[in-house]
């Protein structure tokens, strides 16, 4: 796999690099450290390899994966690498607190936790990032995005949420608490699975979580995705967990604490936006 640094691309930026790993590309973005870039490069490598492995582990397109071998029942739960157990006991938690909408156990071929370990993964990359001693990172997992610290004194990572009717505009900004994942088929069509009817449904456009852990947001906007503005209260109940979602009519809803930025209009918005910079 590549290793690819570059200093200097911005203005307290000191390292990026681009790997291709879980079907997708994953970004990470270093600031502002007193190490080296060669210093950072072992940190950098171990981030890597921790989304390396989880992709082996939990891949469904890997025949050879524990989770594929535990799908088709060649290997029991106590023969899988432990992260197994771990992961799906969260993704238990994370149907609990949606109740139920989102559900590994309710796709077709067996449990699929995949819908949780790419932000899982990219989380614990994170951390591996927040040991070097860096005073900010952000890991960009196919537009979910798990980060720590600031890019420049005094200045919170901003994500662009993108406005699901228009791909090349925003609906909004927001700043980022730690982790912010979106969900919706207007990119990969009607791949989202109704736990409840086991067919593909998704009732908003677009949902976007954000909160403390990549993992459990990213879980969260799936099942807001599917679930629709009925779901927004479950998020409204959890401490540090906070939601958008956009409806394929263009109004958007969200929870009372969602950390908007910046109303980059024109754009959906609702009556409880807050308006412009």
């Amino acid at each position: 796999m590549s290793r690819e640094t570059a200093t200097g691309l911005a203005s307290r930026r000191i390292l990026h690099h681009d790997e291709q790993v879980m079907g997708t590309v994953v970004t990470f973005d270093l600031y502002d450290s007193d190490a080296g870039p060669n210093d950072l490069q072992v940190f950098l490598d171990e981030a890597i390899d921790v989304l390396h492995d989880a992709d082996d582990v939990f891949s469904t397109y890997k025949t050879d994966s524990p989770i594929s071998r535990l799908r088709r029942g060649e290997i029991t739960l106590g023969e899988c690498p432990s992260k197994v157990p771990e992961v799906l006991e969260l993704c238990r938690e994370a149907r609990t607190i949606s109740d139920g909408w989102f559900d590994p156990w309710s796709l077709p071929g067996g449990v699929d936790p995949t819908g949780y370990v790419k932000g899982w993964a990219a989380q614990r990359s994170l951390e591996v990032l927040r040991r070097s001693g860096i005073r900010g990172a952000l890991v960009n997992a196919a537009g979910d995005t798990a980060s720590f610290g600031c890019p420049q004194p005094g200045a919170a990572f901003r994500i662009g949420i993108v406005d699901p009717a228009a791909t090349h505009r925003l609906a909004c900004i927001v700043n980022s608490p730690g982790a912010v994942a979106t969900s919706g088929v207007y990119e990969r069509g009607g791949h989202l699975i109704d736990p409840h009817t086991g067919r593909p449904a998704s009732r908003a456009a677009s949902a976007t979580v954000t909160g403390a852990d990549l993992g459990l947001a990213d879980a969260l906007a799936t099942a807001l995705a599917v679930a629709g503005a009925q779901a927004l209260p479950l998020i409204e109940a959890l401490d540090d967990y906070e939601a958008l979602i956009i409806g394929y009519d263009g109004t958007a809803a969200m929870t009372s604490g969602f950390p908007v930025a910046r109303d980059p209009s024109p754009g959906p918005r609702s009556s409880n936006s807050p308006p412009p910079d």
